[in-house]
């Protein structure tokens, strides 16, 4: 790959995804997505006869899951062609286009939550024993009737709809106020040179082995916030009464309640989480003071939280090592699932590197043909992990789309990060087996360990501070910056133990979070990174009783509760164990990395 960034139209097509895959051109994707306004009307005839028999309910059901699954397929082909060159103002258009439709057709099936909620329990037993056919949308209907208590008159629930552009008004404000309207004094380095210094730049100077490049970012950042930390507090306290108030109006219990039930998720769950980490309080400690002493600092600040521990084993992965790589990593699980990864390899559901324009990060993106896969890939370790990481939720994609009937097949986002994860610990595990240098398996162990503290650590702090303060809106006070901050200080100071120098600065991290505009969000992360551990466990340890598990889960999708899905791939969420064996494992590395370190 050449260093110079390409034009796309200079990529080598083999290196692109295959959007032909679901539209031979965008004159067949127009073609189809006019189609959408016959669907429109097809399906706004059946206002007011939901209720009327098990044919007609599923008649409609059936239409509408036809529809769904077009455009499915419609928003992935403009968004995927979006995503290859941003500034491309041809797809964009059409992008703008396609949510113009969709939204009309979610306007003009607006019937169906509150026909179908009417539908009396035995009533709706009945249209079963009329309609067998029927039964394909039990699933569907089941959890959607699941939030009747929770739904309001026809009115009220008018009215609510009528809030919803303003209920948004917090997180609008917040991305305006922090991505574009806020800025920061430039980062000086050792030699006096100046940097740019914004949201983006900052995390890539936190990890800069320059200490005085380090310091400047994150004071002149936390300046920054600074002079606006009541206006910032503000829109924080306006989004958590925004979600006080629509949690009222359903009468759930809490916030926490009301966001945890969309997904069918126990609020025991979160709370498990929570103590469970307080319990393991003590290896991030460890961790906090390994850190310290790898770094050779008299104190450790914030700003030397993401500096690397162990330096020189970097090296460049070419793509096709990567790839060959994770193959031989997913082994344990099976030559069925790896036939499927190899497939997608070469297949083209990957686009692969950066190019002017596109999209930046990775995703993947579960189509109906197949799944596609956004790298930038630059040959680092890192782009190695992601890449195995997205072919996991691609797997996962692919499982569920196989396995699944459309209407079953979308899992939620509670078990999405499980896949994804699951193969990156198995990855780390085959390096590690594979490598007898003591610094590289050093190297690795500390990339392992940098996981444990960002994703389980790091992200059940973040939703412990949204408990907090769905707590203290309950109670009836206002998110005041002063408030804020002692509360977040605190948090730092039981998370990153003694060692840790907790400073004014870091007591106004809330203020650059977006995740707590997400409602409840975060802790899916730790979840999920803690279901994925005790997996790749149990696969690595049983084989094949526990790959055949997990190709289940795998392909799932919907069909059950998030819960059961885990619990049938033996993981139990609304149990603390899977949370205390991933942290038992954070230990054994801590364990090793300590020895390594001292030899």
């Amino acid at each position: 790959m050449d260093e110079k960034m390409r034009k796309r139209c200079e990529v080598p097509v083999e290196e692109t995804w295959a959007t032909e895959d679901m539209y031979v051109s965008d004159e067949a994707w127009e073609a189809e997505l006019a189609t959408l306004k016959a669907d429109k009307d097809a399906l706004a005839a059946y206002a007011g006869k939901l209720g009327e028999s098990g044919e007609t309910l599923c008649a409609y059901l059936t239409l509408m899951e036809k529809v769904d699954e077009k455009g499915s397929l419609l928003a992935n082909y403009c968004m995927r062609k979006s995503d290859e060159d941003t500034r491309n103002a041809f797809y964009q258009a059409m992008s703008g286009k396609f949510m113009s439709e969709i939204v009309a057709l979610g306007t003009a099936c607006s019937f169906e939550t509150p026909e179908i909620m009417a539908i009396e329990d035995e009533k709706l037993e009945q249209f079963y024993k009329d309609c067998p056919t029927l039964e394909r949308y039990r699933r569907y209907l089941t959890d959607k009737r699941r939030h009747k208590e929770h739904s309001l008159s026809a009115q009220e629930e008018r009215l609510l709809a009528l809030a919803g552009d303003m209920a948004g008004a917090p997180d609008n404000i917040y991305g305006m106020f922090a991505d574009a309207d806020l800025t920061f004094d430039d980062a000086i380095d050792s030699e006096g040179n100046a940097h740019p210094l914004s949201q983006s730049t900052f995390i890539s100077y936190q990890g800069s082995d320059d200490r005085q490049l380090r310091k400047s970012a994150y004071e002149n950042l936390y300046k920054g916030f600074g002079s606006f930390r009541n206006t910032a507090a503000a829109i924080l306290n306006a989004q958590n009464k925004k979600l006080k108030f629509f949690a009222d109006a359903r009468r759930y219990n809490s916030t926490l309640e009301a966001s945890l039930s969309r997904t069918n998720v126990p609020t025991s769950v979160y709370e498990n989480l929570i103590e469970a980490v307080h319990k393991n309080m003590d290896k991030m400690h460890r961790y906090v003071r390994l850190r310290k002493k790898l770094l050779g600092v008299d104190e450790l600040h914030f700003y030397d939280v993401y500096a690397n521990l162990v330096s020189g084993v970097d090296k460049k992965i070419p793509y096709e090592e990567a790839k060959a790589t994770i193959y031989d990593a997913l082994a344990p699980l099976g030559e069925d699932y790896r036939k499927v990864l190899l497939e997608g390899f070469n297949s083209r559901w990957v686009d692969v590197y950066p190019n002017e324009g596109k999209r930046s990060g990775a995703y993947s993106a579960g189509a109906s043909v197949h799944p596609y896969v956004l790298m930038n890939y630059t040959g680092t370790l890192d782009s190695q992990f992601t890449l195995a990481h997205e072919m996991g939720h691609a797997l996962h994609s692919w499982h569920s789309n196989k396995y699944q009937n459309p209407v079953d097949a979308d899992y939620v986002i509670f078990v999405a990060e499980v896949a994804s994860t699951c193969n990156e610990a198995l990855l780390m595990e085959y390096l590690l087996n594979k490598t007898t240098d003591k610094k590289e398996r050093a190297y690795l162990i500390n990339h392992f360990m940098e996981q444990f503290k960002g994703t389980l650590y790091r992200q059940t702090m973040f939703a412990e501070f949204e408990l907090i303060m769905g707590k203290l809106t309950a109670e009836g006070k206002t998110l005041t910056a002063d408030l804020l901050c002692q509360e977040y200080r605190k948090l730092n100071e039981q998370y990153f133990g003694p060692d840790m120098v907790v400073d004014d600065q870091i007591a106004l991290e809330w203020a650059r979070i977006p995740h707590f505009y997400y409602n409840y969000y975060v802790f899916q992360y730790a979840t999920g990174y803690s279901a994925a551990i005790a997996l790749s466990r149990r696969i690595l340890k049983e084989g094949e009783p526990a790959v055949k598990d997990y190709i289940k889960f795998l392909s799932g999708g919907c069909s059950k509760s998030p819960i059961e899905l885990l619990r049938d791939a033996g993981v139990d969420m609304e149990s603390p164990a899977p949370v205390e064996q991933a942290l038992q494992l954070f230990g054994e590395l801590l364990d090793e990395m300590e020895s390594l370190v001292e030899e």
